[in-house]
């Protein structure tokens, strides 16, 4: 197995679509104004989150259960800045839709900056052939407010390609997450 580069990571990109939007170089800049970085870094891709946020809440005294989730566990807002509440849970997506190759397995992993504030960025790994927006589970564990950047850098993605293809990948087994567009809730 081995770590996949920017030249590849842009080959890919480019000749099959693996990441759309796709930006070949490191965005700090818009508009004249700073943002957290996106874009390719040299081993790894670096997503934005967009502006769809699922912010957990328990004003219906809800109860979190991955095989009967509950809607009203949180409040969905659009917005630029999302901020979420001391110690608690949001729910983000990726602005880029990802199809993995069938030898590739992506791992993703916070940014330092949202993790030198307290925020740690959660994701499962992108198997072989999944495709779809990655949702993006973000935890606040500071006792202040937290404030997330929509259509700023989030997390970066590392990409590892085996020496051979898997031999049942993601789309063979038609996974429950396959496809998915926008701030995808649990499925079972």
């Amino acid at each position: 197995m081995s770590i996949k580069s920017d030249r590849w990571i842009l080959d890919m990109s480019q000749t099959h679509g693996m990441i759309e939007p796709f930006c070949n170089e490191q965005v700090r800049r818009v508009d004249g104004r700073t943002i957290i970085s996106y874009g390719t870094s040299s081993y790894g891709y670096d997503v934005r989150c967009a502006r769809e946020f699922k912010i957990f809440t328990n004003i219906n005294s809800s109860m979190v259960d991955p095989k009967a989730f509950d809607e009203n566990s949180f409040v969905d807002i659009e917005t630029d800045v999302c901020i979420i509440p001391p110690n608690s849970f949001a729910l983000a997506r990726t602005v880029e839709y990802f199809r993995i190759p069938r030898d590739v397995l992506c791992i993703c992993l916070g940014k330092s900056t949202y993790a030198r504030c307290g925020q740690i960025i959660n994701v499962t790994p992108l198997e072989p052939e999944w495709e779809g927006h990655v949702t993006l589970e973000i935890s606040n564990t500071t006792p202040l407010p937290a404030k997330i950047y929509a259509n700023e850098g989030i997390a970066q993605m590392i990409f590892l390609q085996s020496d051979e293809a898997c031999a049942v990948s993601y789309g063979d087994r038609k996974g429950k997450y396959q496809g998915q567009v926008g701030v995808t809730l649990p499925r079972t």
